[in-house]
């Protein structure tokens, strides 16, 4: 089980995501803020949970990719 963030960023109103998993939601809601500050098109985000392995951390506003 892990987390991802997703975001609308067009007129679709679909939810897209990256590859990205975080253990928590904390997490990914601090990744996809993050993430929003730098798009300006974004105008929804979610976090919500998968069952894809964890494979990101964010700590400390950084993103580390895990092996």
């Amino acid at each position: 089980m892990s987390y991802k963030g997703e975001v609308v960023a067009d007129n679709t109103g679909k939810f897209y995501s990256n590859a990205l998993r975080f253990e928590t939601a904390k997490e990914a809601a601090s990744y996809v803020s993050d993430l929003e500050s730098r798009w300006l098109s974004v105008t929804r985000t979610r976090v919500v949970q998968c069952d894809d392995p964890v494979n990101s951390k964010w700590e400390d506003n950084r993103l580390t990719h895990l092996d």
